[in-house]
């Protein structure tokens, strides 16, 4: 999954992609190097972001969907977003999946819409919002704690008419995490990889690959992704969501003769 952001403050490539036709020209990019899903978010959920509310939202992402569908007819397009109505007017428009950090938590709605369109959706385990979650990271046992978080929102969406089928687990690194209990949940990412859920990791250029690596530049973290990509292989995840498609493609194929 190759990600395109349409934010001018996401923490590592914020402003590059706001245009359309740069947005247009990044997904033709990553498809050709490897991209299977490209994953496209108009609001920021960096640590300390502000939120901008779906009107504007909608106003970022519209004209880069509507570009990328009509130029890629083929392609994969999910949304990253934890609003309904900006799921449902993307979903309008043609996108395929729906990637929402907060699980369900942050609007509701969003699993009916999501179940009305019979599309598929990322749950993705957080706790708070991009202003307090940096404070919310206590835990009893991060892996099984995660674990079952993640589970209640299957519940929730299944209760919303979600078809499990349509579920795909993220257990949210760098959200509500330390650096240490990020890397717990990668060395123990087993544990939800021999569930039933397809598992998404999204571990692209983060702090905690900053911290182990000493290296303060999101995008000099290519290295320390393709580690953790190789780590993602060998515990057979689904998807691996990235910035660096053709370099982190190139890593997962090879990887993935290893084991």
């Amino acid at each position: 999954m190759g990600v395109i952001n349409i934010t001018p403050d996401s923490f590592s490539d914020g402003g590059r992609f706001l245009a359309s036709e740069r947005a247009l020209a990044e997904a033709q990019r990553q498809l050709s190097n490897g991209a299977d899903v490209l994953d496209l978010g108009a609001q920021s959920t960096r640590p300390g972001a502000e939120e901008v509310g779906a009107e504007e939202e909608l106003r970022r992402l519209l004209p880069a969907l509507q570009a990328i569908r009509q130029h890629c007819p083929e392609a994969l397009i999910s949304i990253d977003t934890f609003l309904a109505p900006v799921a449902a007017k993307a979903l309008e428009a043609g996108a395929n999946w729906i990637n929402d950090v907060s699980g369900g938590r942050r609007d509701p709605d969003l699993l009916r819409v999501v179940a009305d369109a019979g599309c598929p959706v990322v749950l993705m385990h957080s706790r708070g919002d991009s202003q307090t979650m940096d404070q919310l990271t206590t835990y009893a046992d991060v892996v099984a704690d995660v674990k079952e978080a993640l589970r209640e929102c299957s519940e929730a969406a299944i209760q919303a008419g979600v078809l499990e089928s349509q579920i795909i687990w993220d257990p949210g690194l760098g959200f509500a995490k330390t650096h240490e209990q990020n890397l717990q949940l990668l060395r123990d990412l087993e544990q939800l990889t021999e569930g039933p859920q397809p598992v998404l990791i999204g571990p692209s250029r983060k702090r905690f690959i900053g911290a182990v690596l000493n290296e303060p530049r999101p995008k000099a973290r290519l290295w320390g992704t393709a580690a953790v990509a190789c780590r993602c292989a060998q515990a057979r995840t689904a998807v691996l969501r990235v910035h660096d498609v053709g370099p982190i493609s190139q890593t997962l194929r090879m990887a993935a003769a290893l084991w």
